[in-house]
C-alpha cells in the first residue's frame, strides 16, 4: 500500500521545526532551510545596474543537499507552508523558497507565528495567506543597495587605505557616530563651577542634615573662587532658619515592555550581553525549548519588533496572575496599554512571555545560564509594566541664611508598586543617595556645624556603550530593530570600533575611513540621509512607492559622487597611523605599534623590517599571583586562546586557563579564581595546600582530548617565552643585528622553557 503523502512546513531552523512538528502531529513533515537558500552570487555585483537593477539571484553554494531533500519532500507532499519568520527577511526566504522549489504561485502557503505555542502554530496553518510582495520588494531594495555600496565602495578602500577593506551603507554611518562621539570628546573645553555644602544642625531637638546652596535668592550657578568666598563672607555671623518644607506624594510608572532596541540596551547594561548575543538566545527562546511536564514551547514572542502593542489575552493573563502572586494592591488597575512611537512598522507585539504562568522559577531546571537570566528580564519587564505604580514621599526644605539659600532633598518608598519586581536600568551615573531628613518646621532655628566648598570641572559626553549606541541609531533612525545588532558586531568586526572598558572607541582605520567617507560620500555618511532611506523603504514595504525607483534615485548620485572620489584620489594613498602604546620593544627598545592580523590586534615594533618583534597585547587583572605574590595578566595566544598569567612571565612561570579575581580565600589568603566563560561564576581556591582547593576537574569544564588541551598550553608557554617581563628600555641595536639576536633568543628561551618543563615532570615522577 503506498504511503499517505503529508504536508510540508518549511521554517528556518531545526528548533523550530522540531517545535513545531510536536505540535502538529504525524499529518505534517517540518523541515528547516537554514536561512536563505538563493542570494546574489558573493564574487560579483549580481545586480544589473544598467537593466532597471535587476538581480541575479543564483542557490547558495554549500546548500545543495538542503536543497535538494526539499525538492524531494515537495514531490512527496500534498501541501507546502512555508513558515518563516514574520518579517521582511523571512518574507524573503518563502519567496525565494517559492521560486527554487517550483512552487506554483496561486499555491503557496505563507503561514506566520508572533509566538510558538499550539495554539497559535495550528490556527496559523488553518489561515495561510499568499506572500506578501511588498515586504519582498523592500527587503530586495536593501539588500541591493548595500550589494551596490559594498562592491562599489570597498575597492576604493582597498586601492586608496588599505587591502581587505569593506565598506556598508549603514555600518558607515554608526562607525560615524562613534568616530563624532570621539571627536566631541577631544574637543571638548571643561568648565569650571563650585558647590558649597552646609551641614545644619537642630537646635532645640537633635537631628542634623546637609544642604547645598542653591541661589540668592533666585538660583545662581558658582562659576570660580571668587564668587564662592563671596557666598561664605556673606554667611558670616548669619543665623540658618527654615524657610519651607514641602512635603509631596509622587508616583513612578512602570516602563513598557521590550521591544528589540531596549532589549538589547537593557539586556547590555544589566547581563552584559552583546547586542548579538542578546538576539541569539531571543532567537532560541522564541523557537522553542523542552520544559518538563509540557514539553517543546516558545517561551517568548518574536523578538524583532518595534511595536508596544500586546494582545488582550496576554493583558487578561498578566492581570490573572499579578492577582494571584501579589495581590489587588499591585494590579495597575486596568490593562495597562503603551503607546506605539509613529514611525515603528508596529507589525508585531511587544517582546513578552507567550504564557506568562511560566514564571522563571518554573522554568530554571530546563534553561541554561544565559538563556535563564535573558527569560527573567523579558518575564519581570512584562509582568511589572502590568503592575501598579511605585508611590514615594518626597520631602524638599530650603533653609535660608540672610538672603543665601540652601536645598536638601529626600525621597523615600512608601509602596512599591512594580519595584517590587523589576526596575529599568540606567545607562548615567545613579544619583547620590540623601539620607533621611529630620521632621522639621517652616521658622525653625538651625545652627551651622560644617560647611564644604568644593570645585568642580564639567565632564566631556561619555563615549558610546553597545546599549546606548542602539538607543542613538534607534533615536536618529539610523538601521531597523533587525539590523542593530548585526551593524555593531561588523563596526567591531571590521575594526573600525573597538570595545574597552565596555566603551566603544574609534580605531585610526575607523577615522580615516569615516574622514574619506565624509570628505567624499556625503549622503552615504549623512545620519538625516540614512533615516530618510530607511523611511523610504518602509515606504517600500508599505506598498505606496515602488523599489526600483528608490534604487534608481540613490544610484544617481552615489555613481556622480564615486567618479568624483575616484578622480580627486587618483594617485593618492591614505595613511592610517600607528596606534602607539607605552609597550617596549625588548628587541630594540621602541614604543611598540598596535596592529591588526588574523586573530585580532597585536603588538608589533614599528622597525620593521630591521625589527620584526610581536607580542600579543595584555591586559591587567585582578587578583596576585599564587606562586610570587605579583600582578596578573590576560594574554591571548597566537591562535586567540585567552590564558592568565604572572606578570613577570617565564621568571615566575605561572599560567592559569582560569580567570583570577579581586577576592581572597577566606581561609588561606590567596586570590580566588572563576571558570572562564560568559556570565557570573562562583570563584575558587586553585591553592592546593589549602582546605578549600577544587580540583580541576571539578571546575565544570567540559572535558576536551588530551592533544589539544596539551596543544593549547605548549602554545601559552610558547608566548609566555616571547613576553618576558618589562624591563627597562634597552639600548637600539645596529639593525644588521637585531633579526639574528632575536631569532637567537627565541630559539635559546625556548629551548630554556623545554628544559624547565622535563626537569618539573621528571621531578614530579620520582
Amino acid at each position: 500500500m503506498p504511503k499517505a503523502k503529508t504536508d510540508l512546513v518549511i521554517v528556518e531552523s531545526p528548533s523550530k521545526a522540531k517545535t513545531i512538528g510536536k505540535y502538529l502531529g504525524s499529518d505534517y513533515q517540518v523541515k528547516a532551510c537554514m536561512g536563505h537558500l538563493r542570494d546574489l552570487p558573493k564574487s560579483t555585483m549580481g545586480v544589473d545596474l544598467e537593466n532597471d537593477f535587476t538581480p541575479a539571484y543564483q542557490p547558495v553554494k554549500g546548500k545543495e543537499d538542503i536543497i535538494n531533500e526539499l525538492k524531494k519532500c515537495v514531490k512527496n507532499s500534498d501541501k507546502v507552508y512555508l513558515a518563516t519568520d514574520p518579517d521582511r527577511e523571512g518574507e524573503a526566504i518563502s519567496w525565494h523558497l517559492q521560486a527554487l522549489l517550483g512552487l506554483e504561485e496561486g499555491k503557496v502557503n505563507r503561514v506566520t507565528f508572533n509566538e510558538i505555542t499550539k495554539g497559535v502554530v495550528t490556527k496559523a496553518i488553518q489561515e495561510p495567506r499568499a506572500i506578501d510582495q511588498d515586504l519582498v520588494d523592500a527587503q530586495q531594495a536593501r539588500r541591493i543597495l548595500d550589494r551596490i555600496v559594498g562592491y562599489q565602495l570597498s575597492p576604493l578602500l582597498w586601492k586608496k587605505v588599505r587591502r581587505g577593506l569593506s565598506a556598508g551603507r549603514v555600518q558607515s554611518v554608526a562607525t560615524r557616530l562613534v568616530v563624532d562621539r570621539e571627536e566631541e570628546i577631544r574637543a571638548f573645553v571643561p568648565q569650571e563651577y563650585w558647590t558649597i555644602d552646609v551641614t545644619l544642625e537642630r537646635v532645640e531637638k537633635p537631628g542634623s542634615f546637609t544642604a547645598r546652596f542653591y541661589g540668592d535668592p533666585k538660583k545662581r550657578d558658582l562659576t570660580d573662587e571668587a564668587q564662592v568666598k563671596e557666598v561664605l563672607n556673606s554667611m558670616e555671623g548669619v543665623p540658618f532658619h527654615v524657610s519651607s518644607v514641602k512635603r509631596t506624594q509622587k508616583k513612578r510608572s512602570p516602563a513598557p515592555p521590550f521591544i528589540t532596541s531596549t532589549l538589547q540596551q537593557e539586556a547590555s547594561r544589566k547581563l552584559g550581553m552583546t547586542p548579538k548575543r542578546t538576539m541569539a538566545i531571543a532567537q532560541q527562546l522564541y523557537e522553542g525549548i523542552e520544559i518538563s511536564g509540557i514539553g517543546a514551547v516558545g517561551l517568548i514572542t518574536y523578538m524583532r519588533t518595534d511595536s508596544l502593542r500586546i494582545s488582550e489575552e496576554a493583558l487578561a493573563a498578566a492581570k490573572d496572575y499579578i492577582l494571584g502572586r501579589w495581590g489587588a494592591a499591585y494590579y495597575y488597575g486596568e490593562p495597562h496599554r503603551y503607546k506605539t512611537k509613529s514611525a515603528a512598522q508596529d507589525a508585531h507585539e511587544a517582546i513578552r512571555p507567550s504564557d506568562v504562568r511560566l514564571d522563571p522559577d518554573r522554568v530554571r531546571a530546563d534553561l541554561n545560564k544565559d538563556q535563564f537570566r535573558l527569560y527573567k528580564l523579558i518575564w519581570d519587564r512584562f509582568t511589572a509594566s502590568q503592575m501598579a505604580c511605585a508611590v514615594y514621599d518626597n520631602v524638599a526644605i530650603e533653609s535660608t541664611c540672610g538672603k543665601n539659600v540652601f536645598r536638601a532633598n529626600h525621597q523615600s518608598l512608601r509602596f512599591a508598586g512594580f519595584t517590587a519586581l523589576y526596575e529599568e536600568g540606567r545607562d548615567d551615573e545613579q544619583e547620590e543617595l540623601q539620607s533621611p531628613l529630620p521632621d522639621l518646621a517652616e521658622g525653625e532655628p538651625l545652627k551651622r556645624t560644617g560647611t564644604k566648598p568644593e570645585q568642580h570641572f564639567t565632564a566631556p559626553p561619555a563615549r558610546y556603550t553597545e546599549a546606548t549606541l542602539v538607543r542613538a541609531m534607534e533615536e536618529q533612525g539610523v538601521g531597523r530593530p533587525s539590523t542593530y545588532a548585526s551593524i555593531i558586531s561588523t563596526i567591531q568586526d571590521r575594526d573600525y570600533v573597538i570595545k574597552k572598558e565596555k566603551r566603544l572607541w574609534p580605531t585610526p582605520l575607523g577615522e580615516v575611513v569615516t574622514g574619506l567617507m565624509k570628505e567624499r560620500f556625503q549622503g552615504i555618511i549623512d545620519v538625516a540621509f540614512t533615516a530618510q532611506m530607511e523611511q523610504k523603504l518602509d515606504q517600500v514595504e508599505e506598498g505606496t512607492l515602488a523599489w526600483k525607483s528608490v534604487l534608481g534615485e540613490f544610484y544617481a548620485d552615489f555613481k556622480e559622487d564615486m567618479e568624483n572620489a575616484e578622480a580627486a584620489l587618483d594617485g593618492v594613498r591614505l595613511k592610517v597611523p600607528d596606534e602607539e602604546t607605552d609597550e617596549i620593544c625588548e628587541v630594540c627598545g621602541r614604543n611598540m605599534v598596535i596592529k591588526n592580523g588574523r586573530f585580532g590586534r597585536f603588538l608589533a615594533c614599528p622597525g620593521f623590517p630591521e625589527c620584526t618583534n610581536t607580542r600579543a597585547i595584555v591586559e591587567h587583572m585582578p587578583g596576585r599571583c599564587p606562586k610570587c605574590g605579583s600582578g596578573m595578566l590576560k594574554r591571548k595566544s597566537k591562535r586567540g586562546f585567552a590564558y592568565y598569567s604572572c606578570e613577570k612571565g617565564v621568571e615566575c612561570g605561572f599560567m592559569s586557563w582560569d580567570v583570577p579575581t579581586e577576592l581572597d580565600c577566606p581561609t588561606c589568603g590567596q586570590s580566588l579564581f572563576k571558570k572562564s566563560g560568559r556570565g557570573a561564576m562562583k570563584p575558587f581556591c586553585i591553592n592546593e595546600a589549602c582546605p578549600d582547593f577544587l580540583p580541576e576537574d571539578k571546575r565544570g569544564y567540559r572535558k576536551k582530548p588530551a592533544a589539544s588541551v596539551e596543544a593549547a598550553e605548549a602554545e601559552a608557554a610558547a608566548e609566555e617565552a616571547k613576553a618576558p617581563a618589562k624591563k627597562p628600555a634597552a639600548k637600539k641595536p645596529s639593525a644588521k643585528k637585531t633579526t639574528a639576536k632575536k631569532t637567537t633568543a627565541k630559539k635559546t628561551t625556548a629551548k630554556k622553557t623545554a628544559a624547565k618543563k622535563t626537569a618539573a615532570a621528571k621531578k614530579e615522577t620520582k
